[in-house]
């Protein structure tokens, strides 16, 4: 398995995000608001309403 990842490119989505949305969910996010194809190995991150936590 391995543990560190070291994608080309990393997009912050800055609006909150409900985190009981599913992996469908959030490929829906950033597809269609961050308009980027999510299978192209970047990494993409999520935080919550408090904007204390990532997903």
């Amino acid at each position: 398995m391995k543990m560190f990842v070291e994608p080309e490119r990393i997009y912050l989505h800055r609006d909150a995000v409900d985190f009981r949305k599913s992996i469908d969910g959030l490929v829906a996010i950033v597809e269609g608001e961050l308009e980027r194809d999510a299978y192209t190995g970047a990494l993409f991150l999520f935080c919550n309403k408090a904007k204390d936590k990532l997903k």
